[in-house]
């Protein structure tokens, strides 16, 4: 029986969203009310199914997103999400003509990127996929840290922190969010739904636990970040506390706010470990310790995924540290980004233009995916084969041009 790819109907939608939640081994029961909550947030012009004898065999979605780059421009992505293929479909080439599919249409509208999260690694370079950021989560044990308890709550730029309810940060989270995003390469955008349920005040299905939220304003009374966590309930022999907190959302726009705000999670009676979330692998929160072998790496993997689509926009809509010039020879089996581009490049601003100059550097689209928001080592990518150097020295000074002092932070799963 053939299989056909195309955009679900409203009505095709519930089966949908059977298929979806087969594919990550959740229930596969789909309520009325969990329709109803899920429809309207969805276009399902870019919601498509893989249908066989009216069955949805495969899922697959889009949608539009904004991502930070490098010296706080913006880029327009094609944010893919919620991909599954049955397990009775497997191995039949499905994800690839839903990913052809998308990839063209995004080509077409005119995104610069296409973005993913990606559930297993090896799965989205055969794409023209890299990892441009990666993630980092620490334990801190706060027994061994070496902070000081009658100061590491207290900041020590004249500001303070307060308790907050879920309603003070839904009103001032998301323009510390958007100045995040103009300091640090890699950060998504959120949109309001994604505000209304990460603070719990939109309309939820799933069990909600309210998390405590701190504020961090500075000595004249303005906002510059948050921090959202929730604690267990858990003693030890001897009437001892031993409660974890759990770091849910930590958003500082000043280094002031962001080391105060750390301290204050260090500090909370009958806390004796603390989970830093989700942070980006420079995080200053383990040199913030008296003790930094007391933060113990739990998780470090590869965060978001990123596929260039239009070379010239993305080399063009960053900043370089540094005045070079390098011929780039970019391969993309698909098409999308192929080509010889002349990157001309200064703290000033950048020039990209197609070329037929001799090539400095010969690479596929995935590797320069992984370059262009600052993470990918050019020297490293060179040393494994992923880049051809045709010019000595070539990968040295690309080093120089595409690297940057903070490393990208992804802070949200899509």
């Amino acid at each position: 029986m053939a299989v056909e790819l195309r955009a679900v109907t409203e009505s095709e939608f519930p089966d949908w969203l059977r298929a979806l939640r087969t594919g990550f081994l959740n229930e596969p029961v789909v309520s009325d009310g969990l329709v109803a909550d899920r429809l309207p947030h969805v276009d399902l012009d870019r919601t498509t199914g893989a249908l066989e004898g009216g069955r949805v065999v495969a899922t697959f979605r889009s949608f539009r997103q904004e991502l930070s780059t490098v010296g706080g421009g913006r880029l327009t992505a094609d944010a893919i999400t919620q991909v599954t293929v049955a397990p009775t479909h497997k191995r039949r080439g499905l994800l690839s003509r839903l990913m052809a599919s998308d990839l063209a249409a995004a080509r077409e509208r005119g995104d610069a990127v296409a973005t993913l999260i990606a559930a297993e690694y090896p799965i989205y370079g055969r794409y023209g996929f890299g990892p441009a950021s990666w993630t980092t989560e620490w334990s801190v044990d706060l027994r061994r840290a070496g902070l000081d308890p009658r100061r590491s709550g207290r900041p020590e730029d004249g500001g303070r922190i307060d308790l907050a309810d879920a309603a003070e940060i839904r009103r001032i989270g998301p323009e510390l969010h958007r100045r995040l995003a103009r300091g640090r390469a890699g950060v998504t955008d959120r949109s309001p739904r994604n505000w209304d349920v990460g603070t719990g005040l939109g309309h939820r299905l799933e069990p909600w636990t309210e998390p405590y939220y701190a504020v961090h304003r500075s000595a004249s009374g303005e906002p510059e970040g948050y921090v959202a966590y929730r604690c267990d309930d858990k003693w030890g022999d001897g009437k001892q506390p031993e409660n974890t907190l759990t770091v849910g959302d930590l958003v500082a726009v000043t280094p002031a706010a962001e080391h105060a705000l750390w301290r204050y999670v260090c500090s909370v009676d009958w806390v004796t470990t603390v989970r830093s979330g989700l942070r980006a692998p420079d995080d200053p929160l383990p040199l913030l310790l008296p003790d930094p072998r007391a933060a113990r790496t739990v998780t470090h993997a590869d965060m978001l995924w990123l596929r260039v689509l239009d070379v010239v926009r993305v080399l063009e809509g960053r900043t370089y540290p540094v005045a070079d010039g390098l011929v780039l020879d970019v391969r993309d089996g698909d098409g999308f980004a192929a080509g010889r581009f002349r990157l001309d490049a200064s703290p000033e601003g950048a020039s990209c233009v197609p070329t037929t100059a001799s090539p400095d550097l010969v690479l596929d689209v995935a590797e320069l995916s992984r370059l262009v928001l600052g993470d990918g080592s050019p020297v490293r990518l060179a040393l494994l084969g992923g880049i051809e150097e045709v010019v000595s020295g070539a990968a040295a000074r690309a080093e120089l041009l595409f690297r940057t002092p903070l490393r990208p932070f992804s802070p949200d799963v899509f």
